[in-house]
């Protein structure tokens, strides 16, 4: 079967918005911002605004139905945030995952609400809260509780490692409703930031993604509605977490993009730097009869290539209701370890303008090493793709 990597035609117009904008709105600022971590870049107001009209626009296109001449195939809203997220990515990550109304936490809202939460949460700013001081990688470790009573749920614990967390204005929180039941009672929460009992302790100061603040939130006896409990609030044994995890089914592509963004920046400016010093990048040659530097970045731009199409085939299969748990996992191992070699690569090959603050090779540097932790560490996704590969469940492989 013919398979056709060419995008569709209806992103254009997106993908295009998204590059002027990370052209001449992030690049610019993306050096201040990185020095003066944990101020708010208020350039991107406005940003937002317009962020939200054209993602409003393309909810009303995608309802309308598909434009391709296959009515079996889709190309929709994880598409266009895989497509975003690159374009972004290359501008700066750290300021776009502080563009208002755009929270991880909203990949959450979408990927588990019921309608009428949809309609409810559709125009908030969401960041998310999962890991705690007691755990990182292992969600299913959640100990914050989420207890029932009357028609609210009261929500105890502590999250660390918010992203955009002293900036959204609700925050989806994992939270168990029955430690004795495992991971089936592990359910998301929309908690919004002005709710009595929520507390933002600090920001983290970091080695990267300076421009996005990071926060440890507490909940001391939050009390939100019970239909703020994102989709089903029954706890099924049979089906685990999988309702919570299906998140991650959506957000991994999009931080997989974030990684190929970063990618090809870095590689813009590798080449730029390895022409300038003389020598030519000749695809029909042999990589290994031309310059050490043109071979390594030859090999280098191949792995990006190979991120790439990871994560647009895991987008591809969300959009389409494919299951794509392994492919999410793969596009998000392969980026995440793809963008941390280019750029070090990079920096290494640019030598002292590329070690210097004259370039943003450095800043990318530091940036690209949590696109390989959040969203699951490199090895957490080498585990999961283990156990789809092999047929093998959480208990059988760990």
């Amino acid at each position: 079967m013919a398979i056709n990597l060419e995008l569709p035609k209806k992103f254009d117009s997106a993908v295009e918005q998204a590059h002027l904008a990370a052209e001449h709105i992030f690049r610019p600022i993306s050096r201040t911002y990185d020095r003066a971590e944990h101020e708010y870049p208020k350039e991107l107001d406005d940003l937002g605004k317009l962020a939200r009209a054209a993602r409003d626009k393309a909810r009303a296109a995608d309802k309308g139905g598909s434009s391709s001449t296959d009515s079996d195939v889709v190309n929709g809203p994880n598409m266009r945030a895989v497509l975003n997220g690159v374009e972004m990515g290359w501008g700066d990550v750290a300021l776009m995952l502080s563009i208002p109304n755009q929270g991880l936490g909203n990949a959450a809202i979408a990927a588990v609400a019921t309608p009428e939460q949809l309609e409810r949460f559709g125009e908030v700013w969401a960041s998310m809260a999962i890991t705690e001081p007691s755990f990182g990688s292992d969600s299913a470790a959640v100990s914050t509780t989420a207890t029932r009573d009357g028609d609210d749920y009261v929500i105890n614990g502590e999250k660390i490692f918010v992203t955009a967390g002293s900036r959204a204005d609700h925050v989806v929180v994992w939270a168990t409703v029955d430690k004795t039941a495992g991971r089936a009672a592990i359910k998301s929460f929309v908690v919004p930031m002005t709710t009595d009992g929520v507390t933002v302790v600090r920001l983290e100061h970091k080695l990267g993604i300076r421009a996005s603040d990071t926060a440890v939130i507490r909940f001391e006896n939050a009390r939100v509605p019970a239909d703020n409990l994102l989709g089903s609030p029954e706890v099924d044994t049979k089906k685990a977490f999988a309702g919570v995890m299906q998140t991650f089914d959506n957000t991994r592509p999009v931080v997989a993009a974030m990684a190929v963004g970063v990618g090809r920046a870095a590689l813009e400016e590798l080449r730029q730097i390895i022409e300038a010093a003389g020598h030519e990048i000749d695809y029909d040659a042999p990589a290994a009869g031309q310059h050490a530097a043109v071979a390594e970045f030859i090999r280098l731009e191949s792995e990006w290539e190979a991120s790439w199409l990871h994560t647009l085939r895991a987008a591809w299969m969300a959009d389409n209701a494919e299951p794509n748990s392994l492919q999410a996992s793969m596009s998000k191992a392969k980026a995440g370890r793809m963008v941390t070699e280019v750029t070090n690569k990079a920096v290494e090959i640019g030598a002292t303008a590329a070690f210097s603050e004259t370039m943003l090779l450095e800043k990318w540097a530091r940036d690209a090493k949590i696109l390989d932790i959040f969203e699951g560490t490199q090895q957490i996704q080498q585990l999961i793709i283990a156990r789809r590969v092999l047929g093998k469940s959480s208990t059988d492989l760990k």
